[in-house]
């Protein structure tokens, strides 16, 4: 049996874990509020974006467009692997690193793979595994904005058309609410324009002015970057979301620990009292014998 002091020594210790992941849930919440807006603003413009480009994917028919749906035979693959810079955050990355793993190890297995990594703990994994490493953008969540999305969207854009890419993929965690999310492996490039379709629903008839094409070869890049920013802005709130329910977890599995700690206090301290005075009984009929 663990004598007072050492379980002082535990409840004192619980007791401060205990406040420390509950401020961390604060700051997650506060954090959860301000990224939630975010992707909820964001959602609209980008899915109209997307209803723009279904309803003229089937009239494309300039080769510096159809780049961007022609089904390649594949041979290198880049995936884009979006997690969190921190830890403390549940399930939440191990279950993105487990997808893009298995995606690497089972669709892919017979191709050439990059990882791009967004986040220190997808970039953390993937070096420690048999996959070509690009890092550059690994710290790209810190202080996120659109110009640090646009830039990745511009490279991978890039890289693609220059034929260094024959299929690119997404795997990121998809905002659904502060307990959910929604774990979400997304075909980037080459654009599948029926599955598009088959999401928007009816096709419309615009006019253009100026031409089409015109049009098109400045909006499907900025289309491609807006859903980069999107899939960073929903893995961004999604990791607040995992952080502030496994921190409220952690704060209740220790508030039942000080629980069970303090009643181990009280009955090591009740033994000690009845020990001291069976010592002290035991001691003074000694001295009435002697």
């Amino acid at each position: 049996m663990a004598n007072l002091k050492e379980v002082r020594i535990r409840i004192t210790s619980v007791g401060s874990t205990q406040q420390i992941t509950k401020a961390m849930k604060l700051v997650s919440a506060t954090k959860l509020r301000r990224a939630q807006n975010g992707i909820i603003q964001m959602r609209p413009y980008a899915q109209k974006l997307n209803g723009i480009l279904a309803n003229l994917a089937d009239s494309i028919d300039v080769d510096s467009l159809k780049v961007y749906f022609d089904q390649r035979k594949v041979s290198n693959v880049l995936l884009v692997v979006i997690t969190s810079d921190r830890g403390l955050c549940g399930s939440f990355n191990a279950n993105v690193v487990k997808r893009a793993n298995t995606l690497v190890k089972e669709k892919y297995a017979n191709n050439n793979v990059t990882v791009l990594p967004i986040g220190k703990k997808g970039s953390d994994f993937f070096a420690k595994q048999p996959v070509t490493l690009n890092t550059q953008f690994k710290e790209s969540l810190q202080g996120l904005n659109s110009d640090k999305a646009f830039t990745i969207g511009q490279y991978i854009l890039d890289a693609y058309r220059n034929g260094k890419y024959d299929v690119v993929e997404i795997v990121y965690n998809q905002f659904k609410n502060a307990a959910t999310q929604i774990l979400t492996n997304d075909q980037f490039l080459p654009i599948d324009a029926a599955s598009m379709t088959a999401t928007t629903g009816k096709k419309n008839d615009y006019l253009f002015e100026p031409s089409k094409v015109e049009i098109l070869e400045e909006l499907i890049p900025r289309i491609l970057k807006t859903q980069v920013y999107r899939s960073m802005l929903d893995s961004l709130a999604s990791e607040h979301g995992a952080r502030m329910v496994a921190m409220d977890k952690a704060t209740d599995n220790a508030g039942e620990l000080l629980k069970a700690l303090k009643v181990e206090y009280n009955r090591v301290r009740q033994a000690a009292i009845t020990t001291e005075i069976s010592e002290i009984v035991g001691g003074a009929a000694a001295l009435s014998q002697g």
